[in-house]
C-alpha cells in the first residue's frame, strides 16, 4: 500500500511537471509519501502498545475473578475478551478459540509471547496449565505487578509529553531572541568596529 501510493505521488508530480525537474519533484513527493505513511504505522503500533499496558491488568484481575467464581477457564478467557475488546481482546479471544478448537492450551498461550507485553501473562498461564495449580493467585499478583507497569509507562509518556510540547514554542521563541537579541549585538559590534 505504502509504495503503490508513493509511487503513484511521484507518477503524478512527473505528469504534472514534466521533464528532469518533474522527475525529481516526483522522486521527493513519493519519499515524503512513504515516510509519512511509517510513520502513521508506528504511531498506530505506539497506540496498540499503549492499549495493551492499560488493558492488561484490568483483564487478568477479570480472569481471576472468573476462576475464583468458578467460572471454567476457556469460558473466562472468553469472557474477559469480550469485556477488554481492543487488541488485548483480540488475543485472548484467539487463545480461546485455538483451545476450544483442540489446541493444546499451552501451545495456545506460549502463542502470546511473541508479544512481550503478553508474555507474563503467557507463562503465568502455562504454568499452571502444566502443573495444575490454582491460577486465581498467581494472577492477582500478575495483575499488581501489571499495575505497576502501566503507572510507570503512564508517568513516562506524561514526561514525554511535557518535552514534546516544549519544542514548539522554542522553535517560536529561537528566532525571536535571535532577531532581537544576538543580531542588533552583532551589529551593535560590527558599526563600532567598521566605523573609525
Amino acid at each position: 500500500m505504502r509504495r503503490t501510493t508513493s509511487l503513484a505521488a511521484g507518477l503524478l508530480a512527473y505528469v504534472a511537471v514534466g521533464d528532469l525537474s518533474g522527475a525529481v519533484i516526483g522522486v521527493l513527493i513519493g519519499l515524503a509519501v512513504w515516510h509519512s505513511f511509517s510513520r502513521l504505522g508506528n504511531a498506530e503500533r505506539k497506540r496498540n502498545r499503549a492499549r495493551l499496558v492499560a488493558d492488561l491488568p484490568v483483564a487478568v484481575d477479570l480472569l481471576a475473578a472468573c476462576l475464583r467464581g468458578g467460572t471454567p477457564w476457556h469460558q473466562a478467557v472468553d469472557a474477559v475478551a469480550d469485556a477488554v475488546g481492543g487488541p488485548l481482546g483480540d488475543e485472548l479471544r484467539g487463545v480461546a478459540i485455538q483451545i476450544r478448537l483442540g489446541a493444546d492450551p499451552t501451545d495456545a498461550w506460549l502463542a502470546l509471547t511473541r508479544e512481550p507485553l503478553l508474555a507474563p501473562l503467557a507463562r503465568t498461564a502455562v504454568r499452571a496449565v502444566s502443573t495444575g495449580a490454582a491460577l486465581a493467585p498467581s494472577l492477582s499478583r500478575l495483575a499488581r505487578d501489571q499495575r505497576r507497569i502501566a503507572r510507570t509507562a503512564a508517568a513516562a509518556r506524561a514526561r514525554s509529553a511535557g518535552i514534546r510540547a516544549l519544542a514548539p514554542l522554542g522553535l517560536c521563541f529561537l528566532p525571536a531572541f535571535v532577531l532581537l537579541g544576538v543580531v542588533p549585538a552583532i551589529a551593535g559590534i560590527a558599526s563600532t568596529l567598521l566605523l573609525p
